[in-house]
């Protein structure tokens, strides 16, 4: 069945620094801060939380639906899904705004410092979910604050199960919205540093927050994941990865796998265990959306 990808399509424009940013930013002088990172390396890539996790769902063998808006400069991308065979029928394309830019940079530690311009997707919230009995599972993912907020409750009266995945967007809303949408999540999807945030604004701790939902993920890199199903804690183990090159689109491969497990009713460790396997495996690969997949798709 088809799963519907609420979120944003971007260009990323990736960069390598060689050294480490603690060596080049002095905590005492934080409050003048002028820094010059020389980057050898740079490339323009596809990304986008709805267009990587769709990337990744289609290449385990899932049916994406990704929605989101693009600018004037965003026809060539929805041309690309299109012969990967991934729908464009919710993409929208707005002819005075660019597409969403997300200019990354990673040091030799993978920490990673990001400018994101939002252009069009500061309008998503103009395309509303509409009840499909095809469609049977969704995510949240980030976006406009506007389209997050209208989506999510969207969802809810269509009665859809979701997965909340707040990532970089999660700062722009306070404790209150943030409850509002584990309220009407399924599932909740947070790393480690989103994890502390939303327990922060929540006035809760994360066994009381999977207390809400079916289930709640927190990522943590190379250490694997935590599962969390009412107030007990599994911890999946990582999968060692071959080469370090590219962390930046790992989350949402993991998350590509986490709809496809859920597509087909496995359970939230399962599902993991998969998403763990597809983040080792695309962190070998430089940009967001130049692996392949057809080796882990299950059997």
């Amino acid at each position: 069945m088809p799963a519907l990808i609420c979120g944003s399509l971007a260009f990323d424009t990736i960069m390598s620094f060689p050294g480490r940013f603690a060596q080049q930013i002095l905590p005492e002088q934080l409050h003048i801060l002028n820094v010059s990172f020389l980057v050898p390396q740079l490339r323009r890539e596809f990304g986008g939380c709805a267009g990587n996790i769709a990337y990744s769902l289609h290449q385990l063998g899932g049916v994406p639906l990704p929605m989101a808006t693009v600018g004037s400069d965003g026809a060539g991308y929805a041309q690309r899904l299109k012969q990967m065979g991934i729908s464009t029928e919710f993409i929208r394309e707005l002819a005075d705004s660019y597409t969403a830019q997300a200019m990354i940079m990673t040091d030799q530690d993978n920490n990673q410092i990001t400018a994101f311009h939002p252009g069009a997707m500061s309008w998503a919230h103009q395309t509303p979910v509409q009840a499909r009995t095809d469609i049977k599972l969704a995510i949240i993912s980030p976006d406009g604050r506007d389209a997050m907020l209208e989506h999510a409750q969207q969802l809810h009266a269509a009665g859809i199960p979701f997965v909340f995945d707040p990532g970089q967007g999660l700062p722009m809303f306070n404790g209150d919205e943030l409850a509002q949408f584990v309220k009407m999540a399924t599932w909740v999807t947070v790393n480690d540093y989103e994890a502390r945030l939303l327990s922060e604004r929540m006035g809760l701790d994360m066994a009381q927050v999977s207390k809400q939902v079916e289930g709640l993920v927190v990522t943590l890199g190379a250490q694997g994941c935590e599962v969390w199903v009412d107030g007990d804690k599994t911890l999946v183990d990582p999968v060692q990865a071959q080469q370090l090159v590219d962390p930046t689109g790992c989350g949402d491969a993991f998350r590509g796998a986490l709809l496809y497990g859920l597509e087909r009713g496995w359970s939230l460790v399962r599902c993991c265990e998969l998403g763990n396997r597809v983040g080792a495996h695309k962190i070998a690969t430089p940009g967001c959306q130049n692996y392949t997949l057809e080796h882990l798709r299950p059997a």
